[in-house]
């Protein structure tokens, strides 16, 4: 059976159990819309970041609804500081949880090797892009990011933002001794938009010896809207992670050295060297001892640069010019009593995201397993990866599986290149 509106396809609006239903992008404007054509205009090199788009629902997360892209496994959303701290207010405000992670070349390379770090970056509601690495990365990779929004500048753009009236209430947590104090002095002295009600620095504990009770309960009776956490990465993000559904701060991040630059404990790098991409020569004067992480970091990128982002871009270039006929990616939805599948059947990427996901958004409402099938797939790019990566959250979530099958050896290969499980 073929409709010509979104508004008909899910089986909340009366699918009958295993109906097969076939839709294409150009009819997936919005429930209700007539017919759309998809233009080329919107693909991923010519998009600019974008302000946050918070879902009908604020209080749902919809990550489904983020402008994520894929880079090396790890999520990275296109998004401008604007957007981040619209994110910010509005989950504090409204008491939602909104975990921010802030991917520098560190997280990339550690996300490498460490899949439980990797999946802490992946369960983030944001991940903005902290390191100049990854921002050249992004680039290559076609990705819309023209520059960092680093943990330190989004401390900074939300001390200068508001009145005190309306400032935003902080924890910070962890840092070198005698640091979040000095900090937490600083900020109440100097910042209108960020009032500090409350510090704690339990010492060089396990991520599992900083979740005892007191602990968290000493953070919890704060009151706070944002938390900010100042361990080593891993150690954060392993941290965030485990306490996730016992913190009751809506907004949490690992900021790791903005806790320091507010405490002044560590002078932070010039703007000209921040955004030249030599921000790590600074930081070596300023704490010597980093030089092994930036240098084994420095090879690590190299070796990837070499073995993935260059062959990515290389493969998905080609296929995207000899498929760049404008034709429609056409998705056919198979409802079973088990399992959905959704078999798509040309390119899938930038252009067709917008379109693809009310097809996505339905499949997860099914509360069922879902295979996608790439058998006929002539093309995809970084944002339509990141897309399934975050289909796969969401069904993750609800305790069901994404898996892709009908991948070609071609595919496969663009899969790996672009640090996405097939499983």
């Amino acid at each position: 059976m073929r409709q010509g509106s979104a508004a008909r396809h899910p089986r909340a609006a009366g699918q009958i159990e295993g109906e097969r239903l076939m839709l294409t992008t150009h009819e997936l404007q919005e429930p209700g819309s007539s017919l759309y054509r998809v233009g080329r205009s919107g693909a991923g090199r010519d998009r600019p970041e974008v302000d946050a788009v918070a879902p009908a629902d604020a209080a749902i997360p919809d990550d489904l609804a983020r402008d994520v892209y894929c880079v090396l496994g790890i999520p990275v959303d296109a998004i401008n500081m604007r957007g981040v701290l619209r994110r910010i207010r509005d989950a504090a405000q409204q008491r939602t949880r909104l975990l921010i992670s802030t991917p520098n070349l560190n997280f990339l390379v550690a996300s490498q090797s460490n899949r439980s770090f990797r999946e802490s970056l992946i369960l983030s509601d944001l991940c903005t892009v902290d390191g100049m690495p990854v921002v050249w990365i992004a680039r290559l990779l076609g990705i819309p990011i023209k520059s960092r929004t680093a943990g330190a500048d989004i401390f900074d753009a939300l001390k200068s933002e508001a009145a005190p009236a309306s400032a935003l209430k902080l924890f910070l947590f962890g840092g070198p001794e005698g640091a979040a104090e000095r900090a937490a002095r600083t900020l109440n002295g100097q910042s209108a938009g960020l009032q500090c009600v409350g510090w704690s620095n339990p010492g060089y504990l396990s991520a599992e010896e900083l979740s005892r009770d007191h602990i968290i309960d000493e953070i919890n009776s704060s009151g706070a809207d944002f938390l900010v956490a100042s361990l080593s990465s891993v150690k954060g993000q392993s941290w965030l992670q485990r306490n996730h559904e016992r913190l009751e701060i809506p907004v949490r991040a690992h900021l790791g050295a903005a806790l320091n630059f507010q405490a002044g404990t560590v002078k932070r790098a010039p703007a000209f060297l921040r955004r030249s991409g030599f921000e790590w020569l600074w930081r070596i004067k300023e704490e010597p001892y980093l030089w092994r992480r930036y240098w084994n970091d420095g090879t690590a990128m190299l070796g990837l640069m070499l073995t993935h982002v260059l062959p990515f871009v290389v493969w998905t270039w080609w296929m995207r010019r000899t498929h760049e006929r404008g034709e429609a990616l056409t998705i056919t939805q198979d409802y079973g009593t088990r399992a959905v599948t959704l078999s798509l059947s040309g390119p899938a990427d930038s252009r067709h995201v917008d379109r693809a996901i009310p097809v996505f958004r339905a499949a997860t409402a099914s509360r069922k397993p879902v295979a996608v099938d790439f058998s006929n797939v002539c093309a995809i790019d970084a944002r339509f990866l990141g897309l399934l990566l975050m289909l796969r959250k969401q069904l993750e979530a609800q305790g069901c599986t994404a898996t892709f099958v009908g991948v070609s050896p071609l595919m496969a290969r663009i899969f790996r290149f672009g640090g996405l499980d097939r499983q």
